[in-house]
């Protein structure tokens, strides 16, 4: 285990995570989402949906355009994607953006891999997209 790395972060996520670059994205998908038959790659991760988010966030630049896409909850505020932007670090309205579900699956197809949670609410996607992190 790593001093100050989230446990919920293995190594082989970290990996996947460090092999991203500028506006790519990583998928955070809920127990019920079809992970393996969009992506031949897929990381699963026995915790909820916002838990990974904020894991995630923890070692993540945010981009400045689509920082965070939920998938549309077809009209519905949910309290599970208030979760979500919450543990992203709470991202501008401008930054936070809701796809149809069926566009969703389409951006999920272009990410570079996905994690799947235990999350079983429904609507607990989110795609997170990369940043450039900032020089010190």
């Amino acid at each position: 285990m790593l001093k100050g790395i989230n446990p919920i972060l293995n190594g082989d996520l970290l990996a996947l995570l460090d092999q991203m670059g500028h506006s790519d994205t990583v998928v955070i998908a809920d127990a019920h989402f079809p992970a393996y038959r969009i992506s031949d790659v897929v990381v699963d991760v026995a915790q909820g949906s916002p838990e990974v988010t904020a894991a995630v966030c923890s070692v993540l630049e945010l981009d400045d355009v689509n920082a965070v896409q939920l998938m549309d909850s077809e009209g519905q505020a949910l309290a599970v994607q208030d979760e979500l932007v919450a543990a992203a670090g709470n991202p501008s309205a401008d930054r936070v953006g809701l796809v149809e579900r069926y566009a969703f699956y389409e951006e999920a197809k272009k990410a570079n891999f996905i994690i799947r949670t235990t999350e079983t609410r429904i609507y607990a996607n989110v795609i997170l997209s990369k940043g450039v992190t900032p020089s010190s």
